[in-house]
Order: structure tokens, then C-alpha cells, then sequence
């Protein structure tokens, strides 16, 4: 793997480009696309996707819903943002302010709802025990969308931050959207599968593996959190038939590359993965990417520049920014080919 230090990752974006809201109708983002052979870019909109893409591609999704994992409380003053659910009553989750939720201490957080604080991690996630269980009715009106922290909280874009072919599942949900499949529409997938241009679906929970800081200068010291993923057998099958594979998002990216680590077909897999893609990595599974714009110095934009190479990485970035497309979650899109 290259050499890289987590201020190689950095890029000044003016904050009027960070989108607080998605486009609407969801296909008519921008979209900017790359050509890693003649290193050309070029500037369309999402719902001409299929002129770009090689008609006899398969398109990989992520059918993970959000969950709404965040709970407020105390006028937001207050937060339990669960990741892991262990059982009904017990949760492992970030809380707000740290300083109230102390080990063994119990946090009054309604009339009806406390929490008691069995253990906390290096990483300060506490183990909490709830009170009553989450079954309860009287979560429902504390349960909140978790938008990342540069959109603001709007419970009115809930809708907007799941894919529409998101389902739920009984191993569990996302803690932030897959974003890349936010562009798609019914309609345009329609549109894509009467071209002849193929549908997968595979399951990733994101987690924090995707969403968690880098905090080591030496990227190589971070150390991935593991997110759950299943790839059904009939989708094995139907990905082994492919001649090209076009990943809807980084997560689709780790399943697929998780699958074929130690196998040159992919297989059936329900697995936890902390693959960590770096510069440097050879790609197995993926010959095309559609994802959004990235924070700087996240794990995303890392795995983009193993994809596109970082100079060139650097430079699709530039021009995304002089151009003021639009960045993030709710931002415009971008096609790797």
C-alpha cells in the first residue's frame, strides 16, 4: 500500500456547497463522470446515468434502511445515538453530554425513560441498560432520523434519506443513509433494467466503519469498526455471471470486495467486515463506482483514491468544487468508470 498521511486528505470545500436538503425530483443531481482510462471528465445529470454506464453492467445496491436511531430528549439537549442494539433493554450507543452518562450512573432522561450506564469503551460507547424496554410506545416521539452533523435535524426529509428500494431487515438497520442510491428513482431503475443493464441487491448495516473520524496522521494505524453484511446465494450467482460490476456507493464497494478477499467467485456470505480501503488497493470485485462527495479526511474519500487514483482523485475534487456542484449526503453524485 502507498504511503499516505491523513493531511493528504484534506481539501477546503466553502460551505455553501455542503447540501442541506436533496434535489428534487431525486435523478436530477448533477452528475460528474470520470473516465479512469482517458482521465477525461465530464459534466451531465444523474437521470442520463444510463449513457455512460456499459449497457451490460450490473448494478450493485445496498437495500439497507435507516433506522431511527437517533433519540433526543430534554429539547435535543440530550442523546442516545444507538449503534448496536443487544437485546430489547440493552444498547450500545454515543451519547451527549458525556460528562452525564458516567459508568454505573443512572440518567433520568423522562418521566418514563432512564438509562443506566454499564460500561464505556476506550471510544466512549457506553453499554446502556434502558428503561423501560425499546418495544415501548413511549420512545416513538424521541426517535429521530439520524442526519449527519452538517444537515440540519428536519424529521420532513426522513423520507429523502432512505433509497427507494431501502427494506427492512430483521438483522437490523443503517445508522446513515447509503447515499449514493439516493439519486435513483423507480423509475429510472425501470428505465435501466428495460435497457438491459442488470440489478443486484446486497445488505450492509452502516455503521460506524463507515462513518467514524480518522484520527491517526499514519493512516495505516486507524482501525476500522466492523459492519454486518449479507450477500444471498442467488446474488452470488448472478454476480459470477457478470461481465462488468458498477458498486451504487463505497458500502456496496465493501461487500463486494469483502466477498472475494479469499475466493475468486463470490459465494453466499453473512459476515462482519473492517476492510479498510487505502490507496494501494488492487480491486477484485469492482469495475465501476457511483458514490457522492465525501468529507475530507474520511475513510470514503481514501477508498475513492485507491479507486481513481489520489492525484487524479485530487483533481476531480477541484473541479467538482470550481464547478459547486453540490457535496455530502443530500449532494450530487459522481460516475468512476
Amino acid at each position: 500500500m502507498s504511503s499516505y498521511t491523513l493531511s493528504d486528505f484534506e481539501y477546503d470545500l466553502p460551505e455553501k456547497l455542503i447540501a442541506q436538503e436533496p434535489s428534487n425530483p431525486r435523478d436530477h443531481a448533477r452528475l460528474l463522470i470520470y473516465d479512469r482510462k482517458t482521465k477525461k471528465i465530464t459534466d451531465d445529470v444523474f437521470y442520463n446515468i444510463q449513457e455512460y454506464l456499459p449497457e451490460y453492467t450490473t448494478l450493485v445496491l445496498n437495500n439497507s434502511k435507516v433506522d431511527k436511531c437517533r433519540l433526543l430528549f430534554d429539547e435535543g439537549k440530550k442523546e442516545i445515538f444507538i449503534l448496536d442494539t443487544v437485546n430489547d433493554t440493552t444498547v450500545r450507543a454515543l451519547v451527549r453530554p458525556g460528562k452525564k452518562f458516567k459508568k454505573g450512573k443512572t440518567v433520568q432522561l423522562t418521566d418514563e425513560i432512564k438509562a443506566t450506564v454499564l460500561n464505556i469503551d476506550e471510544e466512549g460507547i457506553r453499554t446502556l441498560q434502558l428503561e423501560p424496554s425499546l418495544n415501548s410506545n413511549v420512545y416513538k416521539s424521541h426517535r429521530h432520523t439520524p442526519f449527519p452533523p452538517y444537515i440540519e435535524q428536519d424529521e420532513s426529509l426522513s423520507k429523502e434519506y432512505q433509497t427507494v428500494y431501502a427494506r427492512s431487515h430483521k438483522s437490523g438497520g443503517s445508522k446513515a443513509a447509503p447515499t449514493a442510491g439516493l439519486h435513483f428513482t423507480d423509475g429510472l431503475l425501470e428505465k435501466l433494467q428495460e435497457s438491459g443493464i442488470e440489478q443486484a441487491e446486497v445488505t450492509l448495516h452502516v455503521g460506524l466503519g463507515t462513518f467514524a473520524p480518522v484520527k491517526t496522521e499514519t493512516i495505516e494505524e486507524h482501525t476500522m469498526h466492523s459492519e454486518w453484511f449479507k450477500l444471498t446465494a442467488q446474488t452470488a450467482q448472478q454476480l459470477n455471471r457478470s461481465n462488468h460490476i458498477t458498486a451504487v456507493g463505497t458500502t456496496s464497494v465493501r461487500v463486494l470486495e469483502s466477498c472475494l478477499q479469499d475466493s475468486s467467485q463470490f459465494s453466499s456470505t453473512t459476515m462482519d467486515t473492517d476492510i479498510f480501503i487505502r490507496p494501494g488497493y488492487h480491486f477484485k470485485a469492482t469495475d465501476a463506482l457511483i458514490t457522492n462527495f465525501h468529507l475530507p479526511k474520511s475513510t470514503l474519500l481514501m477508498l475513492v483514491a485507491a479507486f481513481t487514483g489520489y492525484d487524479e482523485m485530487k483533481k476531480i475534487y477541484q473541479h467538482a468544487i470550481d464547478e459547486e456542484y453540490r457535496f455530502y449526503s443530500f449532494g450530487d453524485a459522481m460516475l468512476i468508470l
